[in-house]
């Protein structure tokens, strides 16, 4: 067989694979699933909810109307204004086309497509410099976490975009302290991940020097405050972890509260002060909470009880608490993976709608 033969066997064989995997994903619904989560992330975009509002009161032939009408103003309006004006050319071309030789309309055609290309080399573009950023992100947080004799130590932190606004952080302090942290900038994608980043540089950079944690988060607080961006706030709890006595001292700077689960349940601890970056005048006070045997520390991102299915339905702070309540003495890997799989299960094919993050700390026999 000659090479030309061979390349073409191997082509036509390429594609009765692809064919056959395109039809199964059909079968299977994974394609059907795919279009209908593309679809209603494309309606949730383009669409306001002043609008959504409005077309609730509608029929469904009125809202298929207006819900068309709604998404082209609001992609055209996303153009640039020259590329506005492009497409309203072409638009006229392609109109005026139709009543001629069809010449116009063919060119109005080509524009629209070219208009259409240089959105998305934008696009590509854009997205290749997220996927930088967050390969960034990675590298500067840590990659795992840290072996503490005594200890159990679990981290989890999922994004909902390219880069992600949570951070969740460790750094050791001396031979029997390590700073443990669980952040979260308010918003997400690239702006909230540039601001997570600023917040793990400080606290790195001040919590070697400052031994008091009130002070600690204070002059963490002023210097963000001084140096982030105005009408943006993180809500954190920051930890030092007494690796030799099983204490744990921390602050709670406007975040849910984390949970102590004990050998008689569960508690939810100090709900603490506001958050940083929203007053340079706010004071943080400290708290002390004493772990047991296989008693298990959470703490966790408003992207768990925040998590929504595909019919907005929230997976809620009950049904969070009522997992994790009758936990101890399972690991801290055992108990997140429960929590990370339970979320999963809620969500089914709801898209992401905020950076999911997870820290667990359990004191060993």
């Amino acid at each position: 067989m000659s090479d030309s033969s061979k390349r073409f066997k191997n082509a036509m064989d390429g594609a009765s694979r692809y064919t056959t995997t395109v039809l199964e994903e059909f079968r299977t619904g994974e394609i059907p699933d795919s279009l209908r989560r593309d679809f209603r992330e494309t309606y949730d975009f383009y669409l306001s909810d002043e609008e959504r509002l409005k077309m609730a009161k509608m029929g469904r032939i009125q809202r298929s109307l207006f819900s068309s009408y709604y998404m082209i103003r609001s992609l055209f309006l996303r153009l640039s204004p020259a590329r506005r004006l492009v497409v309203i050319i072409a638009f006229f071309m392609a109109w005026t086309g139709f009543s001629g030789d069809g010449d116009e309309t063919f060119l109005g055609f080509l524009i629209m497509f070219f208009v259409l290309g240089l959105e998305l080399k934008d696009k590509t573009m854009a997205r290749d410099e997220l996927q930088e950023g967050r390969a960034v992100q990675l590298a500067i947080m840590p990659s795992s976490a840290p072996e503490v004799p005594g200890w159990e130590i679990w981290f989890h932190s999922t994004p909902a975009n390219d880069v992600g606004g949570d951070l969740v952080d460790h750094m050791a302090l001396g031979e029997h302290r390590l700073a443990v942290t669980l952040g979260d900038v308010a918003g997400k994608g690239l702006a909230a991940a540039l601001m997570a980043a600023k917040l793990q540089a400080t606290i790195r950079a001040i919590a070697p020097d400052e031994d008091n944690l009130s002070e600690r988060a204070g002059k963490l607080n002023r210097i963000l405050r001084r140096d982030g961006v105005p009408n943006r706030f993180i809500s954190m709890i920051h930890c030092d972890v007494s690796t030799d006595s099983g204490e744990i001292h921390y602050v709670n700077a406007g975040h849910h509260p984390p949970l102590l689960i004990h050998e008689d349940g569960l508690s939810e601890l100090q709900r603490g002060d506001a958050a940083i970056g929203l007053s340079p005048d706010t004071t943080f006070k400290g708290h002390d909470v004493q772990l047991g045997e296989n008693d298990l520390f959470v703490i966790y991102s408003d992207g768990v009880t925040e998590a929504r299915n595909e019919i907005g339905r929230f997976y809620s702070d009950e049904r969070f608490l009522d997992l994790v309540r009758h936990c101890h003495g399972m690991s801290a890997a055992s108990l997140g993976e429960r929590i990370i799989e339970s979320v999963s299960t809620f969500v089914q094919g709801g898209p992401q709608s905020d950076d999911l993050s997870l820290v667990i700390l359990r004191r060993l026999p």
